[in-house]
């Protein structure tokens, strides 16, 4: 009595396993691709490197009867751009330091925002900590 074995190869290539595999990289990168926060703002941040002076910094207030100010020196809206030209010709980073009254409309505060457009400055929007 002869036994007979039956070790048959199956030719069909199961793709279970393939898909298993598929389905975890999925995943994963799915995972992995929401933890990166992307910079969609451009923001003004503070850098450091030891530095030992801050860099001049020319203050421009908007009070909320819509007077202008350079530092604590009253100036006309009119007159602002040719004294902050005066002001930052000399710097290598002119930089305004933007103080308004929160009563103030933002159309005041984009007026001063235009001219530090337009002249190349760098703006920041001064603001109370909570």
């Amino acid at each position: 009595m002869a036994l007979k074995t039956r070790n048959k190869v199956n030719p069909n290539f199961s793709m279970s396993s393939m898909t298993d595999i598929v389905f975890l990289l999925l995943i994963f990168f799915m995972v992995t691709s929401t933890l990166i926060a992307p910079n969609a703002l451009k923001l003004l941040l503070p850098q450091s490197k030891n530095q030992t002076a801050a860099k001049p910094i020319t203050t421009v207030s908007i009070d909320k009867d819509f007077n202008f100010f350079i530092e604590t020196t009253p100036i006309p809206f009119s007159q602002l751009e040719n004294r902050l030209q005066k002001q930052l010709a000399r710097e290598e980073e002119p930089t305004i330091s933007l103080h308004v009254d929160k009563s103030v409309p933002m159309e005041q505060v984009v007026r001063v925002m235009n001219i530090a457009k337009n002249n190349k400055y760098k703006l920041i929007l001064a603001t109370r900590a909570k």
